[in-house]
């Protein structure tokens, strides 16, 4: 199975104590990076958090962010945090007197202050462990996801190395034909100018030219890298880093491949083929 490192989760947790969601969202990279935006009572939470997306994910860069909303707990549920709400009206005196001026504390306001509504006690190893689990939850979202753009990839490469193999075969076909073209094309010229020349010398010449051209070699190679990334892709698992090395060496036969051309077919065949490669390799940054 193969794994696109593009991906995003999304996965709510509706309790007594009130909503949380997960959000994860994975990038291409070559090694695992994990970020995270957590609510400061839940900081102590990263390393456990982190070690559960390595035991996930091989690579990627993943953003995992996590939101609270205790506002629509059960009616009934909250008080007033007193100790705070003193402390403000506290600050409040001070103020005035420091400044000389008489004003009503707006209580409206004050009703509002960050902390001031305190919740009714909450069992917090709970509620930490219904965060977990949605946090496994939208993991396996994630990985769903990853695994659906995995086997959209896996189409595309299939479809392009079906196109390297049919430029391999057409050069193939062509290549003697092209050989016996080029060695008749010298000696036409020789026979057009009338020279003299040393038959055997002419044949030493006629063999090192053919052995310059031949593509064999590039031709084998390349189809025994095809079948590699064939059999990876088949295969599955975290085959992005070997697949990526394999298109280097793909584009470096096919390099090779169009320096030796002897014809424009061979040279468009090297370029198809280049431009196969490439439309490969954009793809393969994507998987795992």
């Amino acid at each position: 199975m193969i794994l696109s490192m593009t991906a995003f989760a999304r996965q709510s947790v509706e309790k007594s104590w009130g909503n949380g969601t997960w959000e994860l969202r994975s990038v291409n990279s070559r090694f695992l990076e994990t970020n995270f935006r957590l609510p400061e009572s839940f900081r102590y939470l990263e390393g456990q958090l982190r070690e559960k997306l390595r035991k996930k994910l091989k690579r990627g860069k993943v953003d995992c962010n996590l939101r609270i909303d205790t506002s629509c707990a059960a009616e009934g549920e909250f008080s007033i945090n007193r100790q705070l709400a003193s402390g403000l009206l506290k600050s409040h005196e001070e103020l005035q007197n420091f400044a000389g001026i008489q004003q009503q504390p707006d209580l409206s306001r004050l009703m509002f202050w960050p902390g001031i509504n305190k919740s009714a006690e909450v069992d917090s190893d709970k509620m930490e462990a219904e965060l977990l689990e949605g946090l496994d939850q939208a993991i396996d979202q994630l990985i769903n996801m990853r695994r659906r753009e995995g086997e959209s990839l896996t189409e595309i490469i299939q479809q392009r190395l079906s196109g390297m193999e049919e430029q391999v075969v057409i050069v193939r076909q062509e290549m003697p034909a092209l050989l016996q073209a080029q060695r008749d094309k010298i000696l036409a010229r020789f026979e057009e100018v009338q020279l003299e020349f040393d038959e055997q010398r002419l044949e030493q010449e006629l063999v090192l030219m053919a052995q310059k051209a031949d593509v064999d070699e590039e031709l084998d190679r390349l189809d025994t890298h095809v079948k590699e990334v064939a059999r990876l892709l088949n295969k599955g698992g975290t085959v992005g880093r070997r697949l990526d090395f394999l298109m280097q060496e793909l584009n470096r036969e096919a390099n090779t491949l169009g320096s030796k051309s002897i014809s424009v077919k061979t040279t468009n065949a090297s370029v198809e083929l280049k431009v196969l490669i490439e439309q490969m390799r954009e793809q393969i940054q994507n998987i795992e």
